[in-house]
């Protein structure tokens, strides 16, 4: 017994020894742990804190552009028809890596200095009006916690980015997204901010903003990171809708590059909001209108945010362009048009087209197009000249009669037929001036007298027959010849494009013949459809004497000077000739003195309507018969006539070629308003009769409006 408890006693001696021990080792590893911690801390405050300070605070310069005011548009005479005009704007500049909540906040502090314009829930009219999806993404912006807190764990890890956003845009209710209007104008901005690109500057607001929204975001920037004031610009047109409809449009800053360009325009350096040529000869001269672009330095913190900007080029306005047409010439004719379908149009007929050029070198004068809509009201449709086509009648027989010189159809030496009513196998053709008996025409008096049978006996003999007889069958390989046709009209330019500055040109519908008969119709023009651009194009290469040439409305692209007004020029266009016809220069005189004939002769169907000119024209009246195929639903298909005129002058050294169509008369009609109309183009032109005294008018005119 007394050895257990010395034992016992040794235990405890032992176990009381070694506790203290322990813990004293523990207090020292302890102590050791906070004195190298301490150490630690000192270190990276003393030794490395403004090492640490200098990263936190360090910024990253990248190079970002802006937008400059496109180059303008002019007449000829140098007076302005597209301008720009200068705005006010605030600006976003997006920064790399900024949040959507980011820019939520950024959106509702800017909402209490400015004021967003034509704000509509739920309407997409403009840049500005809101969706319901606008209002809710807005909302999840500021309320991500919250929206999430309506979704599952297992929809959040089942779902990928995209399909978890349209969740989470499906959880916001309607009572969510009752906001006040100040709340709405930030879901605007916000809108607005949220179609940024990184390092692209956008306007948050470019119209109607006030001196007093420029003063109060220019003070409180530092609180509104990417936020700017600066300018912007807007297209304005000086003289309304003139040839609104070629001039073409822009597309919104908030559309930016169309989709089925982006990859063109991106490489060529635009950004994706970036403003181009949407239509026409804003599209057509997109290079030369959009100018180089200002840079800028832009100064990044670590989150993302711009922290500065500096401008370092303030970038360059676009070239101008100066048109081939005069205003004043434009007026007139645009007036003249708009005149005769006010007061002359009958039946189906709502629309007319006037187009006029230069047939030495394809300058447009002036061109327009009238056209009554439904509901009474007469609006431009100067497109219609390069997009709608039209069967045109008797005006294509000049080109018919060089085709059959160019097939060896008739000769110089042999060129004169006999125009007689044709019975052929299910088939009559007669010439209006001709329904019986027998007489003898050559190439001028087929003009003259605009001799269907002429035409009709041509394109047989281009089928290899030569001989008629009454009730005959038609032995000819028509397709062949209404091809052969096809080629030749083409080198007038009928039936291809012409080559026009602006896109969208029509080519004319080419229809596929059925039987022989259309061979011989065709050759007067009652088969294929051709645009008025085409005709105009193929009356000015017979009157220069056999050259086709490109119509242009530009003439001249200038520079901008110091002043902000027309500078040097750039480039002066040339004329463009795509071809020259196959055809001897005695054949297309000969042409030319039918056409003659037709305006001056005894016999001519338009010298009664240019009786007592003081210049001396030449031309070609045209009868379609036609089908109706615009915009009356109820009346598709039924039977129509087109009247149509080409024609130029003087004569004997063409200075204008014309060309007038009036489609959709009734088929009894006794409307020559393609004559008339015609006519005073011509006479404007040459300020003769009627227009005798229109320089001393425009000269007043001019004088007026630079006083004022």
């Amino acid at each position: 017994m007394p050895f257990l408890k010395t034992n016992k006693k040794n235990h405890n001696k032992k176990k009381k020894s070694h506790i203290p021990f322990r813990l004293n080792f523990l207090f020292f590893t302890v102590f050791l742990l906070f004195a190298m911690l301490i150490l630690r801390l000192g270190y990276l405050q003393i030794v490395k804190g403004e090492e640490f300070e200098t990263e936190v605070q360090r910024t990253e310069t990248t190079l970002a552009t802006g937008t400059v005011p496109r180059g303008e548009i002019y007449d000829n005479q140098q007076r302005k028809l597209v301008g720009n005009e200068a705005l006010q704007a605030i600006t976003y500049t997006r920064g790399t890596g900024v949040s959507s909540e980011d820019m939520a906040t950024i959106a509702v502090n800017l909402a209490t200095y400015i004021e967003m314009p034509n704000i509509t829930e739920f309407e997409q009219d403009s840049d500005f009006d809101l969706s319901k999806r606008d209002l809710k993404d807005f909302w999840i912006s500021m309320n991500e916690d919250k929206v999430n807190d309506r979704i599952s764990d297992k929809q959040k890890d089942s779902l990928n980015g995209s399909e978890l956003y349209q969740l989470q845009v499906d959880k916001v209710t309607d009572e969510d997204i009752q906001f006040s209007e100040e709340e709405q104008e930030a879901a605007a901005i916000f809108k607005r901010m949220n179609g940024a690109y990184a390092l692209s500057t956008i306007n948050i607001k470019g119209e109607d903003v006030s001196n007093d929204e420029i003063a109060k975001v220019s003070e409180n920037l530092l609180d509104l990171p990417g936020i700017d004031t600066g300018t912007d610009w807007v297209r304005t047109y000086p003289e309304k809708d003139m040839l609104k409809s070629i001039l073409g449009n822009v597309t919104s800053e908030s559309k930016g590059l169309p989709k089925n360009k982006a990859a063109t325009y991106l490489a060529q350096g635009y950004a994706r909001n970036d403003r181009v040529g949407e239509s026409y000869l804003e599209l057509e001269y997109e290079q030369v209108l959009s100018g180089s672009k200002s840079q800028s330095e832009t100064e990044t913190n670590q989150n993302g945010d711009v922290v500065n900007t500096i401008q370092s080029y303030t970038g360059e306005k676009g070239d101008n362009l100066v048109l081939t047409i005069d205003m004043d010439f434009q007026t007139i004719v645009q007036d003249l048009a708009k005149e005769s379908l006010v007061n002359e149009s009958e039946g189906l007929n709502d629309r007319i087209y006037v187009v006029a050029a230069d047939p030495n070198n394809g300058e447009i004068l002036a061109m327009t197009g009238q056209k009554r809509e439904t509901n009474g009201e007469i609006k431009d449709d100067t497109l219609g000249i390069i997009t709608n086509t039209y069967q045109m009648g008797s005006v294509v027989k000049p080109a018919t009669v060089l085709a059959g010189y160019m097939d060896g159809a008739i000769t110089l030496a042999d060129n004169t037929l006999i125009d007689e009513p044709l019975t052929l196998a299910g088939q009559k053709i007669s010439s209006v001036f001709n329904r019986s008996g027998s007489v003898a025409v050559n190439d001028i008096t087929a003009l003259e007298r605009s001799s269907n049978v002429y035409m009709a006996k041509l394109a047989m003999r281009m089928g290899g027959e030569y001989d008629y007889y009454q009730n005959m069958a038609l032995n000819i390989d028509y397709k062949n010849v209404i091809n052969k046709l096809r080629n030749y009209y083409a080198q007038f330019g009928l039936g291809v494009k012409t080559g026009i500055d602006l896109p969208g040109e029509g080519s004319g519908f080419i229809g596929t013949a059925e039987n022989p008969g259309l061979a011989l119709t065709f050759a007067f023009g009652q088969y294929d459809t051709y645009t008025p651009i085409q005709m105009l194009q193929y009356v000015s290469t017979v009157a220069n004497g056999g050259k086709r040439i490109a119509p242009r409305l530009i003439d001249e692209i200038r520079e901008t000077n110091a002043e902000g007004n027309l500078g040097a020029i750039q480039t002066q266009l040339e004329s463009d000739v795509l071809n020259i016809l196959d055809v001897g220069e005695e054949e297309i005189s000969r042409v030319q003195q039918g056409m003659y004939e037709v305006v001056n002769g005894a016999n001519g169907s338009a010298t009664s309507y240019f009786g007592g000119i003081e210049y001396t024209a030449a031309g070609k009246t045209g009868t379609a018969e036609a089908y109706y195929d615009g915009d009356i639903k109820s009346k598709k298909g039924e039977s129509v006539t087109n009247r149509t005129f080409i024609g130029y002058a003087p004569y004997d050294d063409p200075e204008i070629a014309v060309f007038v169509i009036i489609p959709y008369l009734p088929n009894s009609n006794s409307n020559h308003e393609n004559s008339i109309v015609a006519r005073k183009v011509l006479d404007a032109y040459f300020q003769v009769g009627d227009y005798a005294d229109l320089s001393n008018d425009i000269a007043e005119e001019n004088e007026a409006t630079t006083e004022e």
